[in-house]
């Protein structure tokens, strides 16, 4: 098992022990996250970013590492997220191998790498350990709290674990609760990680490593995060050069099948299996409305009453964006977000891109999501205005 943690990153310790939602706690648990920008001298200026199940916390270059980020176009001097005004932070999730503690790192009572005795997960522990990432940096409350896929997730579990948090959101192609549909699709990646032997319960290392599961898991994960359109625009039926098919029955023939192989073949030794199945699993069951099965006086899952106590804390405005061709985040999710914080009194706007990138294309469509999020940062005023 190893950890993939890029130079630059910095580090908070966890309260120790550590309590999880479903039980268990971590003990010498630490965060890691990376900053841009000057934090105000009243500490008003400060953006968060929660972001997806892979990406590390180097979202853009900065002074501890220069090399481009995950989300280099969007974040910077100038940029949409633009540093010469906000104090950005970007925190790596709690259960990752890439710098927060996960499964794949070492255990204190064994000396080992976690494996399956990491606790169980939920994105409302890493919601409540991104909290911690914030209060370390002296930010009593956030101007923008900003959540991609998972990251949307989590950014809700912060809002409605810490009330008042933040005076502002964007949740991006993100959803307040899982739906059948992407649930089965991570159901399906996490069995082809557990079915390949070399998975061994858990107990993998460098030289005998589930390589075909991850290879089958990725690929199920590339097919949803881009749309049909897209790979049809993109790959049409090209077939490969003859000499490039490979010497065997069944062997890949086309060059979408090309595209999927070498895509999962640079993914699968840059991240952890047991850390991808138990974030997967994470987002599977997550669902907002159960903050409000007590608060709310109801006994069953209500996300609009959860969206709205959101709203009551303090959210004074959100921006939910998804895109049209998003099939594992769907449009309603997005709307659903708008709506349940509108009716709490936030001045939610609900955004429906027509990108034909599907759910990555946060990652890759700046042109249509820079303008929206910038736009929305840029109509921010001052925090006493914001409170108002």
């Amino acid at each position: 098992m190893t950890e993939f943690i890029p130079p630059g990153t910095r580090y908070v310790d966890l309260p120790s022990p550590f309590p999880m939602k479903r039980g268990g706690a971590l003990d010498g648990a630490r965060m890691a996250y990376e900053t841009w920008g000057t934090l105000d001298a009243d500490h008003g200026n400060a953006v968060l970013i929660l972001t997806g199940l892979s990406p590390n916390a180097h979202a853009a270059a900065n002074a501890g590492n220069p090399e481009p980020g995950w989300w280099e176009a969007m974040l910077g001097p100038g940029k949409p997220i633009d540093t010469d005004r906000w104090f950005v932070v970007c925190v790596n999730a709690l259960g990752s191998c890439k710098g927060s503690t996960g499964p794949a790192s070492t255990h204190p009572a064994t000396g080992h790498p976690y494996g399956l005795d990491f606790p169980a997960l939920s994105v409302e522990d890493g919601a409540v350990a991104a909290a911690h990432v914030v209060a370390s940096l002296g930010i009593e409350r956030l101007a923008c709290v900003i959540g991609n896929s998972m990251g949307g997730m989590v950014a809700l579990a912060l809002l409605a674990a810490r009330p008042g948090i933040a005076r502002s959101h964007i949740n991006i192609s993100g959803a307040a609760r899982a739906l059948p549909f992407s649930i089965a699709i991570r159901s399906l990646q996490r069995e082809s990680i557990r079915l390949d032997p070399a998975w061994n319960e858990g107990r993998y290392d460098d030289a005998h490593y589930p390589e075909s599961g991850m290879r089958m898991a990725r690929k199920l994960g590339v097919i949803t995060y881009r749309s049909a359109l897209e790979w049809d625009g993109r790959f049409g039926r090209v077939r490969l050069d003859s000499d490039r098919v490979e010497d065997e029955p069944f062997g890949l023939e086309f060059e979408v099948e090309s595209y999927l192989e070498a895509h999962a073949r640079r993914f699968v030794r840059q991240f952890d299996p047991n850390s991808y199945m138990y974030l997967s699993r994470s987002m599977d069951w997550f669902d907002l409305g159960e903050h409000c099965t007590t608060r709310c006086g109801n006994h069953d899952s209500d996300v609009r009453g959860a969206l709205a106590a959101i709203a009551g804390a303090g959210l004074g405005q959100a921006l939910s964006i998804g895109v049209h061709t998003d099939i594992l985040f769907p449009l309603q999710q997005q709307e659903e977000i708008a709506e349940g914080l509108r009716a709490g009194g936030c001045d939610a706007d609900f955004l429906p891109l027509p990108s034909p990138q599907g759910h990555d294309a946060f990652l890759v469509d700046i042109e249509r999501f820079g303008p929206a999020v910038g736009g929305f940062l840029a109509r921010l005023g001052p925090p006493a205005q914001l409170d108002g």
